[in-house]
């Protein structure tokens, strides 16, 4: 795991990486609301996104 960045270390964070998180945090809450709209039931979303959270973490860890 030496390729993991802990963002307490590198605190202040840049701009860029500020926009970076507001940006993903604004498509993840749209996406969301648009599949709550469709009709999605609430822990179908869950799902996926505890899926993509787990399948991420894997690659993180392995990589």
């Amino acid at each position: 795991m030496s390729n993991v960045t802990r963002l307490r270390h590198v605190l202040p964070m840049s701009p860029d990486i500020n926009k970076a998180i507001a940006d993903l945090d604004s498509a993840i809450a749209r996406a969301v609301d648009a599949a709550k709209t469709a009709g999605l039931p609430q822990g179908l979303v869950v799902s996926l996104l505890h899926g993509h959270a787990h399948a991420q973490t894997h690659q993180m860890v392995t990589v």
